[in-house]
């Protein structure tokens, strides 16, 4: 195996996923998820199973740096009391590549009946959580990289940089500033070059 080759094929596959992008999501769909957002009288709660849970928490964490305040919840947890942090006023965002995933399919159910606003994030318009929910963001790929098309690899980027993008406008909507991000991230590298600036 040409590992180099691999390696490339690899990167120019994902580089070419985020830029089919801009043609497969749907403008009005990342609209109304920034609307919902930016409206939320609650917290914003991300939940997922596997790759698609570690991508929930980069998500919540990056929302929580621009002011949105977010928290992961777990979908084992969920199911065994843990559902009582979705609250009313809250928005519950489900992510799962395929869309069927019993453990979100679960959560439908007592997210609606708690008032909660549901949000699906799949690439499967038909499944149940989709078709359950108040809004649907649909992030699909057309392959993977890897030879039998199964590793979320590729498609979980290509979620990650729609949610860096809607981050990035709800940062830019509520009028972010270096001196509001401080607050938040007074810590590191990024604290440090923030506190310079003041």
């Amino acid at each position: 195996m040409d590992i180099r080759k691999s390696v490339l094929h690899t990167l120019q596959c994902e580089s070419e996923i985020i830029a089919e992008l801009e043609k497969t999501v749907s403008e009005e769909q990342i609209e109304k998820v920034i609307d919902a957002l930016m409206n939320c009288r609650g917290k914003v709660i991300l939940s997922g199973c596997g790759t698609s849970g570690v991508a929930a928490q980069k998500i919540e964490h990056t929302l929580s740096c621009v002011d949105c305040p977010a928290l992961f919840l777990s979908p084992s947890n969920a199911l065994h009391g843990g559902m009582g942090v979705v609250q009313k006023d809250d928005i519950l965002i489900l992510l799962s590549k395929g869309g069927h995933t019993r453990e979100l399919d679960e959560m439908v159910a007592p997210c609606k009946e708690r008032g909660a606003l549901l949000i699906a994030v799949t690439e499967n318009e038909e499944s149940y959580m989709a078709k359950e929910s108040d809004l649907m963001l649909n992030i699909r790929v057309e392959k993977e990289p890897d030879e039998y098309n199964v590793l979320a690899t590729g498609s979980i980027i290509g979620t990650l940089a729609v949610f860096d993008a809607i981050a990035i406008v709800i940062s830019r909507l509520k009028g972010f500033s270096q001196e509001g991000f401080l607050k938040i991230h007074p810590g590191g590298d990024v604290g440090k070059r923030l506190s310079e600036m003041k």
